[in-house]
């Protein structure tokens, strides 16, 4: 079964419990046992059959896209999410950007399920390559979309000058999460005197590039 082949993804209250149970289970079963899991042993861990599994995702690489993007979406937490959505009614954009960006950082850094999957998907690409495409193809914009709304707002507000969006969200992520991410990937971990430091001074940068009247 393919993506292509499903028509209409079931919808409903009951249908999005056993969405959220198929997720779950792929997620601990991916995290334990690696891509090589099969969509046979996810149903089972789910309580749903395995037709149940393919009509709410259609392939195993569409479910560990939805299994990343809950993962990535439960590491901004509430309180990253709040700060991050509150950003364009904040007098002082620059402190609340710092505030947000710090509780975001922090939530990276501390989600073991998030670097667990980033992992995943580096050790076994070479033996599924669909599964590195699983990743690409859920877009930054798709993987934290309080990001590019809060991002969104301010440019509509004509607080941040952003002609393109992705760019805006990839170069954020560059500033912010991205160290932590590619020094997590060789075991080892930033200090957290550096980790604040890097925050202040992407802010900055970021601030620095699409505030109005900047050069771009």
């Amino acid at each position: 079964m393919s993506v292509d082949s499903v028509k209409q993804r079931p919808s409903g209250p009951r249908a999005e419990l056993k969405r959220q149970a198929i997720v779950r289970a792929a997620r601990e079963l991916f995290l334990r046992d690696g891509f090589g899991v099969g969509m046979d042993t996810i149903a089972a861990r789910a309580g749903v059959s395995k037709v149940t599994v393919y009509n709410h995702f259609g392939s195993k690489e569409a479910l560990f896209s939805a299994v990343i993007s809950s993962a990535l979406d439960e590491s901004l937490g509430d309180a990253s999410s709040a700060a991050l959505e509150g950003l364009a009614a904040a007098e002082d954009l620059r402190t609340a950007l710092v505030d947000a960006a710090r509780a975001w950082v922090h939530a990276v850094r501390t989600d073991k399920d998030v670097i667990a999957l980033r992992n995943l998907v580096a050790a076994e690409q070479h033996r599924f390559p669909e599964l590195g495409r699983g990743w690409q193809e859920h877009g930054p914009e798709s993987h934290h979309p309080v990001v590019a709304g809060a991002l969104r707002e301010l440019a509509e507000q004509g607080r941040l000058v952003i002609p393109d969006l992705e760019a805006a969200i990839i170069q954020l992520y560059a500033l912010l999460v991205f160290p932590h991410m590619v020094f997590g990937t060789y075991g080892t971990r930033i200090e957290d005197d550096l980790t604040d430091r890097l925050v202040v001074s992407g802010v900055e940068m970021f601030l620095g590039h699409y505030s109005p009247g900047q050069g771009r």
